[in-house]
């Protein structure tokens, strides 16, 4: 479909530019051209007259777990191990095949009203959560969760190699659950995948002091030094979460050139701690943002993602100009699709994948206009979230949502599986 957008605010998110009134035209999945308004021997199939709202990139949440919508306010506050070992993983265990495909959608819709164009999603039965991507038309980059528990590294190598030619929406990359969670064993399996295909590895990582301290008792180093002493970290990736780092694991990170996704939100709400994002950025490591699940979260709002990302960063370091909004943003959009391997959907530019979203600008929480971009971080919200756009197609648009599905079936499927597994009639 080819679409042409008009009269429209541009934020390309590209080094240097700053915000212009111009076009940005749609062919297919692709961008085509990006400027000042210009004569077009095209034929469009759509002309939307953008009233000076803001075209930019969509924004990509570095983590999450997509499924875990079956569990949202089900088990709040709790401590993080308490809420994992005693809530959280006993209705996992009741999961039936099929479940996390009609989950995962639910979550989708949520990422679209925040404006975000592509998910790392972490969750065990991926190739569900691919084909719920695929259905509802969204981006996945999905990554494996191998435990003691659950799934192998034989299982996971099979699921990159099955979801990586499935569609362009979709990929996957190498991973496990946490340090506490694997073994040596596993860990060093996964290092010779890693080494096989060539593939980065991701974990969450240095979530809480409790696991940094069991990990040193264990293996006498920090989590990111143990992962890097068995080759992990040889072909890149990178943690979630790393709240707790020490001084030897900022130069794992920038050694072995890795990203840390943060996640205030989850963070905060299970007292988890404040990540040192000024210090990650100091040293120039790549920060992206994740929203985490929607089991720890609850919301999968990236507007508030963003507000605590700089927010509990000055409150950190009792320093008010540390973690300007606008490498906020940058991390919302540009180093999180670096993170996920979208490098053609970091910017809006000629031959970039048509990911982008509109921000309605005329709205109290938006006026007067002094600095867009920060207003996006400091003020802004999902109401400001007019239009969503994956692949060069409208997902939703004013409230409303293009599914081959009514999103009311989808809730209801949704609710119909937390009901069985929390075993309500």
């Amino acid at each position: 479909m080819k679409i042409r957008f008009i009269n429209a605010r541009i934020l390309t998110m590209k080094e240097g530019q700053d915000i212009f009134l111009g076009e940005v035209w749609i062919d297919d999945d692709r961008i085509i051209y990006v400027g000042p308004k210009i004569h077009s021997e095209f034929e469009f199939d759509r002309v939307i007259n953008c009233g000076r709202n803001l075209l930019m990139p969509g924004f990509k949440n570095a983590h999450t777990h997509s499924p875990m919508t079956f569990l949202r306010s089900y088990a709040d506050d709790l401590p993080l191990q308490e809420w994992l070992e005693k809530a959280i993983f006993p209705l996992e265990d009741k999961l039936q095949p099929g479940d996390q495909y009609h989950l995962a959608k639910v979550a989708f819709a949520e990422y679209l009203t925040s404006g975000i164009t592509a998910c790392f999603d972490m969750y065990y039965s991926p190739i569900e959560t691919a084909k719920a991507a695929i259905d509802t038309g969204f981006r996945a980059v999905l990554v494996g969760t191998v435990t003691k528990y659950k799934e192998s590294v034989e299982e996971m190598k099979a699921a990159y190699k099955t979801i990586n030619q499935m569609n362009s929406l979709v990929r996957y990359e190498l991973g496990f659950h946490a340090e506490y969670t694997a073994n040596e064993e596993i860990l060093k399996e996964l290092a010779r995948a890693s080494e096989e295909l060539k593939a980065p590895i991701w974990s969450h990582i240095s979530e809480t002091a409790l696991e940094v301290e069991e990990c040193i008792i264990r293996h006498g180093m920090t989590p990111a030094a143990y992962i890097e002493s068995l080759g992990l970290y040889k072909h890149g990736g990178g943690g979630f979460h790393g709240v707790h780092f020490r001084e030897e694991d900022f130069a794992v990170y920038k050694r072995n050139n890795l990203t840390i996704v943060t996640n205030p939100s989850a963070n905060t709400k299970l007292a988890s701690g404040i990540a040192p994002v000024a210090r990650f950025l100091k040293e120039k490591i790549n920060v992206a943002i994740g929203t985490d699940g929607p089991a720890s979260n609850n919301a999968l709002d990236f507007f508030r993602e963003m507000f605590l990302v700089t927010g509990l960063a000055k409150l950190r370091e009792q320093d008010a100009s540390v973690v300007n909004a606008i490498d906020v943003l940058k991390m919302a959009t540009v180093n999180g699709a670096h993170a996920l391997g979208l490098h053609d959907a970091d910017i809006l530019a000629k031959g970039k994948l048509a990911d982008m979203i509109m921000i309605d600008l005329m709205t109290p929480n938006m006026q007067p206009i002094n600095n867009i971009e920060k207003n996006i971080v400091y003020s802004g919200s999902k109401s400001n979230v007019y239009m969503t756009m994956i692949n060069g197609k409208i997902l939703y648009e004013n409230g409303d949502f293009f599914f081959e599905e009514p999103i009311e079936v989808i809730y209801e499927r949704a609710q119909a599986i937390t009901d069985r597994i929390k075993g309500h009639n």
